[in-house]
């Protein structure tokens, strides 16, 4: 399908969701579906990409064109080496004036054929144009889902700093009671460290991550300091491979450019066995010599014993093969995009589950345990410290696969050609 946007849809967004920060000042907050209508309105390379549809109806106009008349005109035995022979009756009686006009007739219909395959062309034009606007939701989607993940990676990362400030703080108090060594405190300490870097990483990709996706939208459609709305969340599949299939063979707009190819490939065919047509070129002419009027009409075309756009005619041909066989090409892509797509789903969705079945539980429960017991002393250091990593690893691998399953679902829309998937 088609992507469609608004001319007035740009400015609606930039007033839509303006929200409170904590600072007291007013964001712009965009969700998934509004990134993509911007991407679509403001996109500097999508717009280039349709300014191909307006090329090709000015060709449309062009082909429609028809011959201009010719207009011909001279005069004969003027005497200027005897200027006293310059009399009205010299002028009437030995001078002679011609004046003609001529046109060609195009014969076989040709301009109706170039009209026709211009248009089959801009047809095919408005198709990739669609494909590239496919394309570009697509690419607004994976970097949307990127900016999630980062925000999400970026909350977990002060939560995590902040409780093990706590930590870091119950450990110096600790100290100063007496109940665990300065070597162990300094060990906590130095691992403070980690999760302050983690937090700079954080925020350094979630910036990263905006201006990606501010790329995409254009810069001058949404301010600098934008945000988006949404979360990393899982949401089920429930169609079947078949039925994508099927649905991707109906709306996939490059696999209807290759169908609609071959439509333009046969306009070129009967476009030059129309051109094989002799044209006729015919002319009137009114003439004045020795004081009378006389009109002559002349008419020539070419024989066509050599050129009979032999080569042209066969090479429409094999173009329309080629087409056909492009046409069939692009199915097989199709289906295959779909199949693979469709794959990542599934195996991302197990991933995605295998976390929630428990081991997102799992390592919760085994900081918790472990940071209960180091702290009334029923526990090393180094096992509280490595739940604490495995904790970490876990959430932060659970926050990639659903960002992983997010994306697997945005390349499966692409796939199918369609925002709607079951």
């Amino acid at each position: 399908m088609r992507f469609k946007y608004s001319r007035v849809l740009a400015p609606a967004v930039m007033l839509f969701l303006l929200v409170g920060t904590g600072s007291g000042q007013n964001t712009t907050r965009i969700t998934l579906d509004q990134a993509i209508d911007l991407a679509l309105a403001h996109n500097h390379s999508l717009q280039a990409t349709r300014t191909l549809i307006l090329q090709n109806q000015a060709q449309e106009i062009t082909a429609n064109l028809r011959p201009n008349p010719t207009l011909g005109v001279d005069t004969q035995f003027i005497p200027f080496f005897s200027p006293q022979d310059f009399s009205g009756e010299n002028l009437d009686q030995t001078q002679q004036f011609d004046i003609g006009i001529g046109y060609l007739f195009e014969r076989g219909h040709k301009r109706q054929r170039r009209l026709q395959a211009a248009r089959d062309q801009t047809t095919v034009t408005r198709a990739q144009v669609a494909d590239a606007e496919r394309t570009l939701a697509f690419n607004v989607g994976q970097q949307f889902v990127s900016v999630l993940l980062a925000e999400s990676t970026l909350q977990f990362a002060l939560e995590d700093l902040k409780g093990f400030q706590q930590t870091v703080d119950i450990s110096e108090t600790q100290l100063k009671a007496g109940y665990i060594g300065e070597g162990d405190y300094l060990k906590i300490k130095l691992q403070l460290l980690q999760f302050q870097t983690d937090v700079s990483s954080a925020r350094l990709a979630r910036v990263q991550a905006l201006v990606g996706l501010r790329e995409f939208l254009g810069y001058n459609a949404v301010p600098a300091d934008y945000d988006v709305v949404g979360e990393l969340e899982f949401q089920p599949l429930k169609g079947n491979l078949d039925d994508l299939q099927a649905r991707a063979l109906r709306e996939r707009p490059d696999l209807r450019a290759a169908e609609l190819g071959i439509t333009a490939a046969q306009s070129q065919i009967l476009l030059a066995k129309a051109n094989a047509k002799v044209d006729v070129n015919g002319t009137y002419d009114f003439t004045h010599v020795s004081g009378e009027n006389t009109a002559s009409i002349f008419a020539n075309f070419q024989l066509p014993i050599f050129n009979r756009n032999q080569g042209e005619i066969a090479r429409t041909g094999y173009a329309l093969t080629q087409a056909q066989e492009q046409r069939q090409s692009a199915s097989d892509t199709v289906l295959s995009d779909v199949a693979n797509a469709y794959e990542a789903v599934r195996s991302n969705e197990e991933v995605v589950q295998l976390y929630t079945s428990g081991y997102l539980k799992q390592a919760q429960d085994s900081r918790d345990i472990s940071e209960y017991a180091y702290k009334r002393g029923a526990a090393s250091l180094l096992d509280f410290l490595d739940a604490e990593r495995s904790y970490r690893s876990v959430q932060l691998a659970y926050r990639q696969a659903l960002a992983s399953y997010m994306t697997a679902l945005e390349q499966l829309k692409e796939a199918e050609g369609t925002r709607n998937l079951p």
